[in-house]
């Protein structure tokens, strides 16, 4: 089933008008990844959800902090060249972060990331590669076993806002159940 646009305020009533421009853009990318039924695509939301702060922000907000200055140089993140840090920060509804990941990313969508890393900006893009990353990483099996504690780790080396990506996993079953 489809989500559509009434259930993806229900779920993210922050995201306003652009919940209208991602519905299209998210079932694509879902059905891609089979990123299907109830315990996946809510799982997914949630994450995508919070990491966009509910699809506002779709590039890094870039200070520089103190952590966004340590991804210059960042070998893991294939951040090689100068400025990588910047060009390569996160971008997308799951926030692709770092050359490596930009280039991987892009290769397997098609695209030229690394000379037009702004494309992951545009809804298609940013659901193409939040998906494409949930994929990547294995995190349709947990989402099948309910694994929120894995999941965040995954996305986010950590589990920064871990009660609201609950919340919103909570919110999203109830919703598209």
């Amino acid at each position: 089933m489809p989500i559509t646009e009434q259930q993806l305020l229900q779920i993210l009533p922050n995201a306003g008008r652009q919940a209208g421009a991602f519905v299209s853009a998210l079932n694509t990318a879902m059905n891609r990844y089979g990123i299907v039924g109830t315990p996946r695509a809510a799982a997914f939301i949630a994450q995508v959800g919070h990491e966009s702060g509910q699809f506002r922000w779709l590039k890094e907000l870039w200070g520089p902090t103190a952590q966004q200055v340590g991804y210059e140089g960042r070998a893991d993140l294939g951040n090689t060249v100068r400025g990588d840090g910047s060009k390569f920060r996160g971008r997308g509804l799951i926030q692709i972060t770092g050359r490596a990941n930009y280039a991987a990313c892009g290769e397997a969508l098609g695209l030229d990331l690394i000379n037009q890393p702004t494309l992951l900006e545009q809804p298609q893009y940013a659901a193409m590669s939040a998906a494409w990353f949930w994929s990547s990483r294995g995190l349709n099996t947990l989402a099948d076993l309910g694994d929120l504690l894995k999941i965040t780790r995954r996305i986010n080396g950590g589990l920064n806002g871990l009660a609201d990506r609950q919340a919103l996993y909570d919110k999203a079953l109830k919703v598209l159940a």
